[in-house]
């Protein structure tokens, strides 16, 4: 049997056992397997790895470990561009587009809230979710570690948090969004863009206190639903704002 010394860093320390997180380790193996395989095998998505360094230098996932190897891995470097030495994406995540598992509702309306691309269904199979991020160069957030084991997900992420307003602190962090927020300028039913309307063609719509008090509304071209800058709205954007000050 062989053995290699492997080191995961940061986040990819979720995935470990508490014997292996933040130390070196040893790895025993036969044969000469994918380094892709070995990761994964230690418990880490291949999705949430952006730069594997073996003795000195970086390699791709089809490298093939071998008696003696250091291995460091590293999750992805979504704030810093790492494209001169990675050797596993073409590169970062710079226009975030997302699609969530059935865990996940309310952390999309939450997104979809703060301006960002995020299909949700909850009956979307595991199938359909890889199948979409594939086609539409989506990022899967997801609860399950095990979908983003899929050979076929290039881009995904493990939500570590269980609380939705947490877990949209997590994106936002994990992800650098800080800066992209656009508040309310999608459905949180639909992911669409909102068009701008003028009251008269939405009074019918409103409740009376909202007739008289608001004279800003919104509406989406899909379901039809009229938005307006009501109690909601200003709670959520104090919320945006608290998670903007905690990126910069």
């Amino acid at each position: 049997m062989k053995s290699a010394t492997l080191r995961f860093y940061e986040e990819l320390n979720d995935f470990l056992p508490p014997a292996k997180r933040k130390v070196p380790f040893q790895y025993r193996f036969y044969g000469s397997p994918s380094v892709k395989d070995v990761i994964e095998s230690c418990g880490a998505p291949h999705t949430e790895v952006d730069l594997i360094i073996v003795n000195g230098n970086s390699v791709g996932f089809d490298y093939r470990i071998k008696e003696g190897d250091y291995i460091s891995v590293y999750p992805e470097f979504e704030s810093i561009d790492i494209t001169p030495v990675q050797k596993l994406r073409p590169s970062p995540l710079r226009n975030p587009r997302f699609i969530l598992d059935v865990h996940l509702g309310r952390l999309a309306r939450y997104l979809r809230i703060c301006g960002f691309d995020s299909l949700y269904r909850n009956d979307f199979s595991d199938e359909e979710i890889i199948d979409i991020s594939v086609n539409e160069k989506r990022c899967i957030l997801t609860r399950d570690v095990g979908i983003l084991k899929n050979n076929k997900v290039v881009r995904g992420y493990w939500i570590r948090n269980q609380s939705p307003v947490k877990q949209l602190r997590e994106v936002v962090g994990r992800f650098d969004l800080a800066g992209a927020v656009q508040p309310f300028s999608l459905c949180i039913e639909c992911n669409v863009k909102l068009n701008k309307t003028e009251k008269e063609k939405v009074e019918n719509l409103l409740p009376p206190k909202v007739k008289k008090i608001n004279t800003e509304f919104y509406r989406c071209p899909n379901c039809k639903k009229v938005y307006w800058k009501g109690t909601h709205y200003k709670k959520m954007i104090e919320l945006i704002r608290t998670i903007q000050h905690e990126g910069r």
